[in-house]
């Protein structure tokens, strides 16, 4: 949640901080801002609303200079406003900073604050830190003014999470510091460069280095410095990425959700490739399966269905007990977790906040940790005992798609891991429908015309009902969240079997009602769940395997995938489910790639 640039050094800097807001607009696009420092000042200048906004500012054109820093924001304290906006300031705007974080005593530091003087403009808890600097930055007992000093006093009394970018008129150096918030530093020739996520800085610099938590660099065109917060020097790894600019770019899709959509054979391919050898699992783990007595899935959002995905792979295939949780329910439920445990942690950018703090608890209680990751280097990666990254490349749009499959093929790679390490050895016919998996994903997406027609006739609809069972239920919540989140359209996914208990006092006329029906056990089941619908006039679309005349003669609207084994089913049924409510978006005309309200990672509270 929100977006941070900042660079120090020989370019157009206004041109830098622009161009990483817009590779950082999915963080965040309620308001943005720059400040530059320029000619023994600096110039700020901010708008509510989207990057777009910002740019038709002719003011945007005078600023130059040689250090700025900048911000799209996600509205946590305050309304979308230009006065909420960041970078926040001082009483005389000799500093300026941006933020992303939550300041848990802020009223407490602003009634002390206003009490010694200071004024604020905004309703943030951000403008705080801005205040709290100016005072220890101008303090009596300070032996020189010096900004990096009164920064690192500054964050002594401040609670919460930050990811901060802090500059001053009068000096030639960028503070940045960090707790519970991502924050990178791109390292460069002749300047360098802060961002909250690789995408901001991925066109100029590949080396980066990962702040840990309670750190802070000093930044000049020349250097950077790490610190700890106690003042001592660090001495951090300078990473290289791997991802190339092209894929943090549209390639000449409409929108980065369709592109990530019509990327999955290949991501797939990515998560798969080394990890089967000679039908045996190679991840390269050191877990013992046979030390763990349960499992715990801890993951928020999309990653909170391929968890519960995952825990039916996982159970079907091992017999080990799984638990799957929302990780902001985990962390304060005072969970019964120990050292015979398995901690696994679902989470595309590795930086969710609630997903972290779930693995602090875990470790704390001596559980072991598992990540499930996409983003290397990120803090969940760091924090757990061993990781399994999902290769899935950058992952742009809001809505998560490839990132959701790749998570629960890494999932079912360690279920067989488990089964192999136990002395079982995994059914050939799964392996082969698990190899052929990008090409059966590349055949539905070759029909997403018809899925197009489709969702063109329900565009206008007011609710909807998603329903499956099995290892399909979590598949009609992940449709049903796919829907909701994008279009707007009320929708609820729900298992098939549950649909008389309730929700099917919703059936009408006018109501879309998703089946997943797969040639499996629960095949009679599904389709006497359609029967009841269709006796009370509901619309049925249809996502199945299998063209039985009952089944299209039920269902107003069929999209047929291929068939595969019941383990890999889920994987096959989710991609018409992520087209169609993109088609419905997109018919709706919504820029599924900035959601109303929504941003690509959470990472506050």
């Amino acid at each position: 949640m929100c977006g941070i640039t900042g660079y120090v050094g020989e370019k157009n800097t206004v041109e830098v901080l622009l161009d990483g807001l817009k590779r950082l607009e999915y963080r965040g696009y309620d308001s943005s801002g720059v400040a530059v420092q320029q000619n023994g000042r600096l110039k700020i200048l901010k708008k509510k609303g989207k990057i777009a906004e910002l740019e038709k500012e002719p003011e945007l054109k005078k600023m130059n200079g040689t250090m700025g820093i900048a911000h799209t924001r996600w509205a946590t304290h305050g309304v979308p406003s230009e006065v909420n906006a960041h970078p926040h300031f001082d009483c005389k705007k000799n500093i300026a900073l941006v933020h992303n974080g939550i300041i848990e005593n802020y009223h407490q530091l602003r009634e002390k604050l206003q009490r010694e003087g200071h004024k604020f403009l905004s309703a943030t808890d951000t403008e705080v830190v801005a205040h709290l600097i100016e005072k220890y930055y101008n303090a009596k007992d300070a032996k020189q003014k010096d900004l990096e000093k009164a920064v690192l006093r500054a964050l002594k009394d401040i609670e919460g999470s930050f990811a901060l970018a802090i500059i001053h008129k009068d000096e030639n150096k960028m503070i940045v510091a960090r707790r519970g918030s991502p924050l990178i530093v791109g390292v460069g020739q002749n300047e360098n460069f802060v961002g909250s996520d690789v995408p901001a800085i991925l066109k100029y610099t590949k080396k980066v280095i990962y702040l840990d938590d309670d750190q802070i660099a000093v930044i000049s065109k020349d250097d950077i410095i790490v610190k700890n917060l106690d003042g001592k020097i660090a001495h951090p790894k300078i990473n290289e990425i791997k991802w190339s600019l092209d894929q943090i770019e549209k390639g000449g899709f409409k929108h980065f959700m369709i592109k990530e959509i019509y990327e999955q054979p290949q991501a797939i391919a990515n998560a798969l490739r080394g990890r089967i050898v000679g039908g045996k699992t190679n991840l390269g783990l050191k877990i013992n399966p046979k030390n763990i007595k349960r499992i715990f899935i801890v993951a928020c959002g999309t990653a909170w269905h391929a968890g519960l995905v995952g825990k039916y792979l996982i159970e079907k295939l091992t017999r080990k007990p799984v638990e799957v949780d929302i990780a902001s329910e985990f962390r304060y439920r005072n969970p019964i977790i120990g050292k015979d445990d398995l901690l696994i942690a679902v989470s595309q950018s590795g930086e969710t906040a609630d997903t972290l703090e779930s693995i602090r608890l875990a470790r704390k209680n001596g559980a072991k940790t598992l990540g499930v990751v996409n983003a290397v280097g990120s803090s969940i990666a760091r924090e757990v005992d061993e990781v399994i990254y999902l290769q899935a490349g950058p992952e742009i749009g809001v809505a998560s798609t490839k990132a959701f499959t790749c998570q629960v093929i890494c999932l079912l790679l360690f279920a067989i891991y488990i089964l192999e390490k136990n002395g079982g050895r995994i059914d050939h016919q799964i392996i082969n429908d698990l190899e052929n998996l990008p090409k059966s994903i590349q055949k539905i997406l070759g029909g997403a015309k018809s899925i197009q027609k489709i969702a063109k006739k329900y565009q206008k609809a007011q609710s909807s009902l998603y329903l499956g069972r099995g290892i399909n239920f979590p598949i009609a919540l992940e449709g049903a969240l796919k829907l909701k989140e994008i279009s707007y359209i009320h929708a609820e996914g729900y298992p098939a079997g549950e649909m008389k208990h309730g929700p099917i006092a919703l059936v009408d006329e006018s109501l879309p009602v998703v089946f997943i029906a797969n040639n499996d056990h629960t095949l009679e089941k599904i389709i006497s769940n359609m029967e009841e619908i269709k006796a009370r006039q509901g619309r049925i679309i249809t996502v199945t395997n299998i063209p039985a005349e009952k089944i299209k003669k039920i269902s107003d609207d069929l999209i047929f995938v291929p068939k595969a084994s019941e383990l890999i089913s889920a994987l096959l049924n989710v991609v018409p489910l992520q087209l169609f409510a993109y088609y419905v978006a997109d018919f709706r005309k919504i820029d599924m790639d900035k959601p109303r309200n929504l941003a690509k990672s959470v990472t506050v509270e």
